[in-house]
């Protein structure tokens, strides 16, 4: 008798919907006291760790675990250079007041720029200890070794120091960045799958949430905003909401219309009961013609990121070539939750807790829309509903600024379904031309690539200056996008021996926009990873194949073989040979990438199921290989693996922001659908390790090879190239009834 999964109920129960309900006698009872401000030099030691007399070592990181599991990882790292158990690792995030400034949590950097910077730290540490224990056991450090916490003489293990004794005040000294680090091979807790350290309170419903946050006095607030772009606020009627028992006033500054209340469902109903009067702003693009009015914007610049040899000579004189053109949609985080926030402004001061990627960023940007010094501004991090890039965190962080500062009690504020889904920032559309030919042996002998991207607005740039809708409200016009790096992954990872490739940056997006996963990545590996599979089908060539004949970086064709070994896959089935019962067509692909041309190597292949008669594509399986260095925690790096494999694959089918004129019609899971359980995919992984090699990032590395993939599995599948993400079954059919016409 087979076992019955999760898998399995899940997909039983039909819609995917699953309700559990548990009773505690404490949910989230417990909250994060607030601790005493302390030293954030990014050079002084005493800012990135402490020790206490138990020995009991805290670590102050800059960066935050937005689900990610880096908390455990980051702590890992630092408990493997000290040699000490890792349960003697308590780790702070994201306060401004106490942990270091270490940028932004994303970018996939948390583990390589995040995790070196704090191992640097711990190695100082370690070497402090070490000369701190030579003077209290009257012994060389040449004679002493770490263990477990303690300071030990090799020449007689019961002579030893706990590390809590040996640190009075603090360690008082500068960061050496050119510290010796451990050596790999004497790992204890790096390598290891140690469970996540947040999982059992959000388990017990005892882990603090932003949503959960509560502090003495609070009141509630909701902002009220049209889901017209660019309307002005004309007038409003507060005279119903007053009849609402719990309200309690009104703060409105501009457009910036916020209703206070004594809790939040009195906050909710009298939101709903204001009447507004909005007048709209200028249409947005029309919709159907979207990728062709990106084409058409000004530009800010071009530049090549990759040229190789002479292509157009090439081109010009081949007569195997191909062209072809992609297209990916305007899409929102959709964050299962709407965003809050909490802010408690008193005596000149504001404290906000926030669910913020960037709390340290926020303290700029909070200072430029409330007028207050940044050195007056405390950002403090609670975990929040998801986000892979910005959503509305930082903007309901801003707007329960501004309420608070307005009537000078702490308010929590949080955002509806509607304002998340349809206000929170977009990606920006992405249109893409490519070119190439082969010669006489099936080889690429020239590729050009043009790609149509957003301006890169923040580069290096500190403070980030990221666009808040509270700015906009109050009359401090912003730049209208925070989106950067979006040129990475533009260039072929493969060795030709001509190649041009072309960067047009758009000036300015038409939509408030910001990064969602994978950001410029995604776009641009769907781009270069299904029209590469063209170029296989060109030359008649097994897809697989063709991409190892590419490539001479060992290591890419190491994750190559390992997902065809992984799938199974066949090199002499014909690319357009599928399996298909019925209406269902049944097809794989494969996609392969090297994040940034620089980091982690991934490659996946798709099964799919295309019904033939609805256009509905459905993911099966996804085989994924993956090498990102160094893995810290294995479990950490499978479970970024699967969710972002699993994320994408609902961008890819269904997500894309709707819109008329300058109303914003993706307000919910209606109207911007995501994917449901029982339409989840069984991902299968192999992960590579690469010890004693950087640890690069795993979460935003997946994502970049899924769409291409799932192209090419259903052009495996029904013979029908699709070019324009989302892949909808409207669609697909269309694609269909285009290649047939073609045909006849």
């Amino acid at each position: 008798m087979n076992a019955f999964t999760r898998r399995d109920f899940l997909k039983s129960t039909g819609s995917g919907l699953l309700l559990v309900s548990f009773s505690f006698n404490t949910l989230a009872a417990s909250m994060p006291s607030l601790a005493p401000a302390k030293n954030v030099d990014r050079g002084a030691l005493d800012s990135w760790l402490s020790i206490d007399k138990n020995g009991k070592i805290t670590v102050y990181a800059g960066k935050v675990d937005l689900g990610t599991g880096v908390k455990t990882a980051l702590a890992q790292i630092v408990a493997d250079e000290l040699y000490t158990p890792f349960n003697q690792i308590e780790m702070i995030m994201g306060d401004t007041a106490t942990t270091p400034d270490q940028w932004l949590t994303g970018a996939a950097i948390s583990i390589s720029q995040g995790g070196s910077e704090l191992r640097i730290a711990a190695a100082n540490a370690r070497e402090a200890l070490l000369k701190k224990g030579a003077a209290s056991l009257n012994q060389s450090v040449e004679e002493l070794t770490l263990k477990d916490g303690f300071v030990v003489s090799k020449n007689d293990p019961n002579k030893k120091v706990s590390y809590g004794n040996l640190i009075g005040d603090g360690f008082q000294i500068s960061v050496d960045q050119k510290v010796k680090l451990k050596n790999y091979k004497e790992y204890q807790v790096i390598g290891k799958s140690i469970p996540r350290i947040d999982i059992p309170e959000k388990v017990t419903g005892e882990f603090p949430y932003m949503h959960d946050f509560k502090l003495p006095g609070m009141v509630h607030a909701r902002v009220i905003r049209s889901d017209f772009i660019g309307a002005k606020l004309e007038s409003f009627d507060d005279s119903d909401a007053k009849k609402i028992n719990g309200y309690l006033q009104v703060v409105h500054k501009n457009n910036f219309l916020a209703v206070v209340a004594s809790s939040e469902w009195a906050a909710v109903k009298a939101s709903r009961a204001i009447k507004v009067n909005w007048s709209k702003g200028a249409d947005l693009p029309a919709k159907a013609t979207v990728f062709d009015h990106w084409r058409n914007l000004p530009l800010a610049k071009e530049d090549a990121t990759q040229k190789i040899g002479a292509v157009e000579p090439i081109l010009s004189n081949s007569p195997k070539k191909l062209k072809a053109s992609y297209n990916f949609a305007v899409q929102t985080h959709a964050s299962l939750g709407p965003s809050c926030a909490v802010a408690d402004y008193k005596d000149g001061k504001l404290i906000a807790w926030s669910a913020s990627q960037a709390t340290h960023s926020m303290q700029h940007e909070l200072s430029v829309i409330t007028g207050l010094p940044k050195e007056s501004i405390r950002l403090v991090y609670l975990d929040g509903s998801g986000c892979y890039g910005r959503n509305g965190h930082e903007d309901a962080t801003a707007d329960a600024a501004l309420v608070s500062m307005a009537i000078g009690k702490p308010v929590r504020l949080q955002w509806m379904r509607h304002d998340e889904t349809a206000l929170a920032p977009k990606s920006p559309p992405r249109t893409m031309d490519f070119e190439a030919s082969l010669d006489d042996k099936g080889n690429i002998n020239a590729w050009k690539s043009d790609f149509y991207i957003a301006s890169n607005a923040i580069a290096f740039l500190k403070p980030l200056d990221f666009p808040l809708l509270a700015a906009n409200d109050t009359g401090i016009p912003r730049p209208g996008n925070w989106v950067g790096f979006l040129f990475q992954n533009s260039a072929s990872p493969y060795a030709f021996p001509n190649a041009y490739v072309n960067t047009k940056h758009v000036a300015q997006t038409f939509l408030r926009s910001s990064h969602l996963r994978s950001p410029g990545r995604i776009e641009n590996s769907f781009g270069n990873e299904a029209f590469m599979d063209e170029m296989a089908t060109l030359a008649k060539i097994d897809p697989a194949e063709f991409r190892l004949k590419h490539t001479n970086d060992p290591r890419a064709i190491h994750v190559l073989r390992a997902v065809m070994n992984l799938s199974k896959w066949d090199t002499t089935a014909s690319s357009t040979k599928a399996k298909s019962k019925g209406n269902i067509a049944k097809g794989r692909g494969i996609a392969y990438v090297r994040y940034n041309n620089s980091i982690t190597y991934v490659a996946t292949v798709a099964d799919v199921e295309v019904n033939q008669k609805t256009g509905k594509v459905r993911v099966t399986d996804l085989y994924i290989a993956h090498d990102c260095g160094q893995m810290i925690n294995p479990n950490g790096v499978e479970n970024q693996i699967q969710g972002g494999a699993i994320q994408t694959v609902s961008r890819v089918l269904m997500e894309e922001v709707q819109w008329s004129g300058s109303e914003i019609k993706s307000v919910d899971w209606a109207s911007y659908p995501i994917i449901r359980f029982n339409e989840v995919p069984k991902v299968h992984t192999v992960m590579i390790d690469q010890p004693g090699t950087p640890s690069w990032g795993a979460g935003e590395q997946t994502p970049t090879t899924i769409p291409a993939a799932i192209a090419n599995a259903i052009y495996n599948a029904i013979g029908v190239r699709m070019r324009t993400v989302p892949f909808t079954p409207e669609s697909v059919k269309q694609a269909m009834k285009e290649q047939l016409s073609k045909s006849v």
